[in-house]
């Protein structure tokens, strides 16, 4: 995966073709009435990010949305606005090498589906397979991210830890619903088939971060507050608008730029929200000091 590149003339196009509107309901906008199966981690044995002509030092980002019934509203964000947004401030501001995008649905333990995985991508197939997912209106119990760590720790093959020794970035985006911290190994082997004894939301986290820089922006209300403090960031709602550049300078921040040379290229408007969610991480400005 990864060859090709992302151009603003192939989202429009996109785009016009199917009346993307932030306006629409999420059933506009995500027309599945089931997962497709090519999405569906139970088929899937591992996903690749690897190094191209066209790519030849990737970064592969993660970027994976609450899919529950009261987030509707971000998944329209997302599909209509934020992600081309995201994609295009990558190579503006080159705060990462050939970026390679994939994108993830989680929702409620009990849903159908209760996680959705695309492809990496650096090209339009970004957007295509982001619309082409399944969005299960769940919510009745808790969420499982858990899902999305363990299988990103166990099923994908990655270039730029191989050959760099370089994490890649992943951020879930949801509200304040619990992430799922019973019966986490029966939840892994349903919807992933994988079997685990004994693992834990800090087991899977802490396995996950041997190959990515793990990152959740919460909306609206605190949630886990204790077990994701310093790799969270709460914003409001009404600033769903700018997660864009908060995961752009999150990734910067990481990557040892300074705080006031980040907050430099964003605009005024932008500049207080991202330094406010920025503050609840814990990076020092030289990339160190990522704690649990």
């Amino acid at each position: 995966m990864g060859y090709g590149s992302y151009s603003a003339s192939d989202w429009k196009k996109l785009k016009t073709s199917r009346n993307l509107s932030n306006t629409q309901s999420v059933q506009e906008v995500f027309k599945r009435k089931k997962c497709n199966p090519k999405f569906d981690p139970k088929f899937i044995g591992t996903r690749e990010c690897f190094d191209s002509t066209d790519h030849p030092n990737t970064t592969p980002i993660v970027v994976g949305l609450d899919v529950t019934g009261s987030m509707g509203y971000l998944a329209v964000e997302v599909a209509t606005k934020a992600l081309n947004e995201l994609i295009m401030k990558l190579y503006s501001t080159n705060a990462v090498e050939d970026p390679a995008l994939m994108c993830a649905a989680y929702g409620d333990f009990n849903d159908d589906a209760p996680l959705q995985v695309t492809q990496f991508e650096s090209d339009i197939r970004i957007a295509e397979q982001l619309l082409e997912l399944y969005f299960e209106n769940g919510g009745q119990g808790d969420v499982v991210p858990t899902c999305l760590w363990e299988f990103l720790a166990r099923h994908t093959d990655i270039d730029a830890i191989k050959k760099r020794g370089r994490k890649g970035y992943v951020f879930t985006i949801g509200d304040g619903a619990e992430i799922r911290r019973e019966f986490v190994s029966k939840t892994i082997e349903r919807v992933i088939g994988d079997k685990i004894n004994d693992a834990t939301r800090e087991s899977l986290l802490k396995e996950v971060q041997e190959k990515f820089h793990v990152f959740h922006i919460m909306l609206g209300s605190e949630g886990n507050r204790d077990f994701l403090a310093g790799n969270k960031m709460n914003i409001s709602e009404a600033n769903v608008e700018y997660i864009p550049q908060i995961i752009i300078s999150t990734i910067q921040l990481q990557n040892g730029k300074a705080m006031n040379d980040i907050l430099m290229q964003w605009d005024d408007i932008c500049v207080p929200i991202v330094s406010a969610a920025l503050m609840q991480l814990s990076i020092s400005d030289n990339g160190q000091g990522v704690s649990l």
